[in-house]
């Protein structure tokens, strides 16, 4: 038997290499430094599984930024905008292709990794696209981690996986065109793998839980009959996850390779069919574990699936793990001291989701149940506890989710009829500019807010100082020319957190970190109990940034869906009836709002798309949901009072219907990475409400030119009318500078100047 993972998360216990990673891009420290820190991450992670029992211990799962760029990297894909010549991607290269460099050097797209909250770096290919090994660092990670006394399992994106995830910037053409072009590179990596001491090779093929087609089957068969042909002794552990592969079991199953990992977390229902489909020898690897959730295991059922699958394969061919990367879950749950022990106790982050699956090893390897009978007394215990708990439901809460429907979730006019009486009300010009919400969070506002946690500063003063930069915030908007202002956010910690502080049914880690992209991490808010709004959580900000000016101030909220994407939620009731419980809660905010005068609304949600089911056939169901949820929150409100929301970093164009739904007045999208592609799909749809289409990338540290944003409007209007259009960025501003903010927003205002005198 073996018990691993596919993946350990690669920041550290304490965010140790987003700092390292943020002190090199500021200059302060040189690579040979970060890289010590890096080193330092990685060996405390191997020698961590070691301990834990773990018996294949994964390696090259280690990113600076992203594992895709990474394999971009590797193949040495490199856009020609980077002037890329060299044998080998160097740091300043790789970063650039991240984040932006000086230039022409633009940042690479950037969009969700399919139904998750980190971000990958979307591939680029041009026509012919050469690829060439430019990359060691597979096999160096691999040699690092065996200095150590380790002999790991390198970890790689497949070639597949990173072709369809991928796109090409030319006309025509299907990116499993480079198929025949990519194989050889990744045949050299394997051989140098194998010649380093590898015996096993982890080669993630996420996208076979997609919806195939027949030229992606057989691309798949091609790929890996070459790649078994030219590489006979590697042994190749392929792995799935995020949903499940039952429908194309019959072929994958018979793939030429020696191992397959399966998704029962999200997919429990594919087990019988995969063990129909088992073709005699092939191992399989289980995810039994919720790799993407912060509960404690049902060891008791795991070890029935697990048993169940022994009992066909034989116990050689089994192998326990978790659902996907732990790359998801955040570090370690021993250093939470201050969490609520109740709750606490029905929590396993990763390091306990190892302890889960050495747990389950011990039972198939020992004996069976009866070796881990104490540790499945207590879990059961546990999860009664959890189950009879106070919060967990509350009365009042599910009688008012139950109002769905007709006055709950419609506005009282149609947008046509609402857009005349709002452009009589607020006078806005045409092309208003506005920006998406938050303003910088320097070291001084984060500063405040730790003095403040911490009691080293009472409420009062904490207060002035964010009365002050809230102060500043407006008189900057105000002298850039700005239309329609925001308060800044200074209050909040994140656009997530924050409302959950404040709502019943959440709790907070302290150390709970998770990538998201590059060195931004998050620390979701934990769902534990049905959720209620106990007092108003945002008014008297933006009541108190409207007396400050007299242009329009944006309330800012965020939607129930995005609420519900970005938690650790429960995972004992349906994701619906969460969703709608954050609705009712949000419904009542906005309400609040609109009582103290507060004429503008936006109610985020980026993670709309992020949460679509990975299969068509579960898209339905979710969209309903989704859309009702942030109707309920959106429609108890005037004619006059103009709703906006925000989404951010998806492919949005499948799902223009549901979007148009949820009719929002103004919606603001991202479009500045991916140049304006979304704006075809809602010109196609007809989307007949106004739009705010990102015109500058603010995950790079770049400032935009005026040229630049200028063309990005002029492609707009091709599709937009004048009439329907917003300026604004593509996202929240919290992570720049000041420094480049002013300028870049400067020239956001102009080119809504520039554009007003053209027409």
């Amino acid at each position: 038997m073996v018990a691993h993972v596919l993946g350990y998360p690669r920041i550290g216990k304490k965010r140790e290499l987003k700092k390292a990673v943020e002190k090199y891009w500021r200059g302060e420290t040189t690579r040979d430094e970060l890289e010590t820190v890096a080193k330092t991450l990685r060996a405390e992670n191997w020698k961590l599984q070691k301990e834990m029992g773990m018996t294949h211990i994964p390696s090259n799962d280690f990113s600076y930024y992203d594992q895709m760029l990474d394999m971009t990297c590797t193949v040495g894909s490199v856009p020609p905008r980077y002037d890329f010549t060299g044998d080998e991607v160097d740091q300043d290269t790789y970063f650039n292709m991240a984040r932006g460099g000086k230039g022409e050097k633009t940042a690479m797209e950037m969009t969700k990794w399919f139904d998750t909250n980190y971000h990958y770096i979307v591939p680029e290919f041009e026509k012919n696209q050469p690829f060439k090994l430019t990359s060691n660092k597979p096999v160096n990670e691999f040699n690092e981690a065996k200095e150590l006394g380790i002999t790991t399992r390198p970890v790689i994106i497949g070639p597949l996986s990173y072709l369809l995830l991928g796109k090409n910037k030319y006309e025509g053409g299907d990116v499993l065109d480079h198929l025949d072009s990519l194989l050889p590179v990744y045949n050299e990596l394997l051989k140098n793998l194998e010649t380093a001491g590898a015996k096993w090779v982890q080669i993630d093929e996420p996208c076979l839980v997609t919806d195939l087609s027949d030229p992606i089957r057989d691309a798949y068969k091609k790929a890996y009959a070459t790649i078994r042909e030219k590489n006979p002794n590697l042994k190749l552990f392929m792995t799935t996850y995020f949903e499940g592969i039952t429908g194309e079991a019959p072929w994958i199953c018979n793939l030429p390779i020696n191992a397959l990992h399966f998704d029962l977390l999200r997919a429990p229902e594919q087990l019988d069919t995969l063990l129909d489909n088992w073709n005699g020898s092939m191992i399989y690897s289980l995810g039994v574990v919720n790799g993407r959730n912060i509960w404690k295991t049902n060891l008791e059922k795991a070890w029935e699936t697990l048993e169940k699958a022994q009992n066909k394969l034989g116990a050689e061919n089994i192998w326990a793990s978790a659902s996907c990367s732990l790359l998801h879950s955040p570090y370690d749950l021993e250093i939470e001291t201050e969490l609520n022990p109740q709750v606490k106790s029905w929590m396993a982050f990763a390091k306990q989701k190892l302890w889960e699956l050495n747990a389950l090893n011990t039972a198939l390897t020992r004996g069976g149940k009866k070796s881990i009978k104490a540790e499945l007394e207590e879990y059961n215990k546990i999860f009664t506890d959890r189950k009879n708990a106070e919060t967990t439901f509350r009365k009042d809460v599910r009688e008012k989710t139950s109002r769905t429907g007709g006055e709950w979730s419609s506005r009282k006019s149609p947008h046509d009829i609402r857009q005349v009486v709002q452009k009589d009300l607020l006078k806005l010009p045409i092309f208003p500019t506005t920006t998406i919400g938050s303003f910088p969070q320097t070291k001084e506002i984060r500063k405040w807010r730790a003095d403040f946690k911490a009691g080293r500063m009472d409420e009062k003063t904490y207060n002035n100082h964010l009365k002050e930069a809230t102060a500043n915030c407006i008189k900057e908007q105000e002298d850039l020319g700005l239309d329609v202002l925001v308060h800044g956010e200074f209050e909040r910690n994140d656009m997530v957190e924050y409302f959950g502080e404040q709502l019943d049914g959440f709790i907070f880690s302290k150390f709970g970190w998770v990538q998201s992209y590059g060195s931004r991490c998050v620390k979701p808010p934990i769902i534990y109990g049905d959720i209620r709004r106990p007092n108003p959580m945002t008014v008297e900000w933006i009541k108190y940034a409207s007396t400050l000016t007299k242009k329009w101030v944006k309330g800012m909220l965020t939607g129930p869906v995005t609420i519900l994407q970005w938690s650790f939620y429960r995972d004992d009731v349906s994701m619906e009836e969460v969703c709608r419980q954050i609705a009712w809660a949000i419904r009542d905010e906005v309400h609040d709002l609109e009582t103290a005068g507060i004429k503008i609304i936006q109610i985020d949600e980026a993670a709309f798309r992020e949460g679509l089911p990975i299969k068509r056939e579960k898209w339905e169901n979710y969209l309903n949901w989704a859309v009702e949820s942030f109707k309920i929150s959106s429609t108890g409100v005037e004619d006059s009072t103009q709703i906006h929301t925000h989404m951010c970093y998806s492919e949005f164009n499948d799902i223009i219907d549901s979007i148009s739904k949820m009719d929002a007045d103004v919606i603001s999208i991202e479009s500045s990475r991916s140049q304006m592609e979304i704006l075809d799909a809602l010109a196609d749809y007809k989307y007949p409400n106004q739009i705010g289409p990102g015109i500058y990338d603010i995950h790079s540290p770049r400032v935009p030119a005026k040229e630049g944003m200028t063309e990005l409007m002029g492609q707009a209007l091709k599709y937009v009318g004048p009439e329907k259009l917003w300026i604004n960025p593509d996202c929240g501003l919290k992570t720049r500078t000041w420094d480049e903010i002013r300028p870049s927003l400067h020239h956001m205002v102009e080119t809504a100047h520039e554009i007003r005198r053209r027409l």
